[in-house]
């Protein structure tokens, strides 16, 4: 399985291009959030992370 992540550190970022993007290689899950960058307290990398690792 294909999966990518999406973060947009403001509500005002369109991750649509990456969604897209993602679309276009055969991405099958996307795992998205909208969280700064200095927050190490991710959620949906840390569910990307456990169903990967």
């Amino acid at each position: 399985m294909i999966v990518g992540y999406i973060r947009a550190s403001t509500a005002d970022q369109n991750p649509a291009r990456q969604e897209e993007a993602f679309k276009n290689h055969g991405v099958e899950r996307v795992f998205e959030e909208k969280i700064s960058g200095k927050d190490m307290n991710r959620p949906k990398l840390r569910e990307l992370l456990d169903l990967t690792l």
